[in-house]
């Protein structure tokens, strides 16, 4: 057979690996596969088409899959929902302590409890949101 149509079957089989597992890694070796695959259809020797195969996987496995990988795990650069109301500030509309309590995050009334349960907050003081639990916001008080 063939050896280009070889490093072809070879690319093929990693990148259905790729797919079947996400893993990034096993798509880079494919290409590298492909490289070799190149190299074999300049009739260059089997040592080329190896040394052809090695760089071109290293090469991307170490370049490329670093990068990838870092890309993956960012988090998101904007906040929606509730996550987006942890750190605001907000106004006390009805007493806060450990328990029950209603407050205003920008034009939203929600209800709220101290983060401190130890802690009873007045109205009309300015709370900073903690955390957000279902629909109650978790406040604690401006010093």
């Amino acid at each position: 057979m063939v050896a280009w149509i070889v490093w072809l079957i070879v690319a093929a089989v990693f990148g259905v690996a790729e797919l079947v597992t996400f893993t990034f890694a096993l798509g880079l070796i494919a290409v590298g596969a492909c490289v070799a695959a190149a190299v074999a259809a300049f009739q260059l020797g089997l040592p080329f088409q190896l040394l052809a195969f090695v760089i071109a996987s290293a090469a991307g496995l170490g370049t490329v899959l670093p990068i990838a990988r870092r890309h993956v795990k960012q988090p998101p650069l904007l906040k929606t929902g509730p996550a987006a109301l942890v750190g605001r500030s907000a106004r006390v509309l009805e007493e806060v302590n450990g328990h029950s309590g209603r407050v205003r995050i920008g034009g939203e009334e929600w209800s709220a409890r101290a983060y401190d349960e130890t802690l009873i907050i007045p109205v009309g003081h300015t709370v900073d949101v903690m955390q957000i639990e279902g629909a109650t916001a978790l406040v604690y008080p401006r010093e």
